[in-house]
């Protein structure tokens, strides 16, 4: 089968090499003109044959509408287009209205599998009509792992990505379990092999999973994880997921904890904790630390200016 392929980034690029080894013809556009097989979109739609169809894999939001609007006006009607980036799937009907007015058909397909996918497959999840979708499954077959799994017509159109959503919230409560699994280990003295106890769960277990797997890949290559800064970024699929918890009425408590652990993260001085510190200083005498302790300073020495509670004196709890 025939497809143009817009984006020829990290994920683009695998899921080209996937395609092509399965015996399909993949034209690629990206504006690095490095990884591109055409100068433009133009051209890319010049080069291939009617029906057209074309997978679109750039990044959520402005990039992805530029390219939507620019297609529309390049492709005929019977052309399909394919959108597999990480969108909110609540773009994806008006994407649709706006390609259907040329007659032309769109697909959003939710896609996992990262930097693993062009030897193991990627997990995809479509939603469209069902003809669309029918005329894109040699396509999908290619790009998903052997057998029976890793395929999903999930439904109309937004399925695809909204399943994807929360596949990827479901992602954020998983990772942030096994990191914290992993600071209680490392925190007590009675377990000296952390790496060996992650390990020793990725075979009989009920916890056991890919993530796990690679958990215990990181550790290997760094038991401590030192090279690394405790700070993680969010993609926006974790926050679409509250969302989408908040308007259905679904309590999302692991997802969100998730979700706030990562915000946590990018603070090296929390003001929040900040206000608590001197909350506890102020209800209870407690003893806080300073913004800038010196030498030996610590959370036992007070704050500059904080009268310390007498020693016979226990902190209101």
């Amino acid at each position: 089968m025939q497809l143009g392929f817009v984006g020829v980034g990290r994920m683009g690029a695998g899921m080209i090499d996937r395609l092509r080894r399965a015996g399909h013809e993949v034209i690629g556009y990206d504006v690095n003109p490095d990884v591109s097989d055409v100068a433009s979109l133009k051209e890319l739609v010049d080069r291939l044959e009617t029906p057209r169809h074309l997978w679109v894999m750039v990044p959520y939001g402005a990039p992805i509408d530029d390219t939507i609007e620019e297609l529309a006006g390049l492709l005929e009607p019977g052309d399909l287009v394919v959108e597999g980036g990480n969108s909110r799937w609540t773009d994806d009907q008006p994407r649709a209205d706006r390609l259907a007015e040329n007659e032309i058909g769109f697909v959003d397909c939710g896609v996992s599998g990262g930097i693993w996918g062009p030897q193991q497959g990627y997990a995809l999840m479509a939603g469209g009509s069902e003809e669309h979708v029918r005329r894109l499954m040699p396509v999908f077959e290619a790009l998903k792992p052997p057998g029976d799994a890793g395929f999903v017509h999930a439904g109309p159109t937004g399925a695809g990505h909204y399943a994807k959503m929360v596949h990827n919230g479901i992602e954020y409560g998983l990772m942030e379990s096994y990191a914290e699994g992993f600071e209680l280990l490392q925190t007590t003295d009675v377990v000296r092999d952390v790496p060996g106890v992650m390990a020793s769960w990725t075979e009989g277990t009920v916890i056991r999973s890919w993530l796990l797997d690679l958990a215990v890949r990181a550790l290997t290559d760094d038991p401590e994880l030192s090279e690394l800064r405790g700070y993680a970024d969010d993609s926006g699929a974790g926050r679409w997921t509250v969302e989408a918890g908040i308007d259905a009425a679904v309590p999302t408590p692991a997802i969100t904890a998730a979700l706030y652990a990562r915000f946590a993260s990018r603070q090296e001085d929390s003001p929040a904790m900040r206000l608590v510190a001197a909350l506890r200083r102020e209800f209870g005498g407690h003893s806080v630390t300073g913004a800038d302790p010196g030498p030996g300073g610590g959370a036992d020495e007070p704050a500059p200016g904080v009268t310390p509670v007498p020693s016979d004196t226990a902190p209101v709890q």
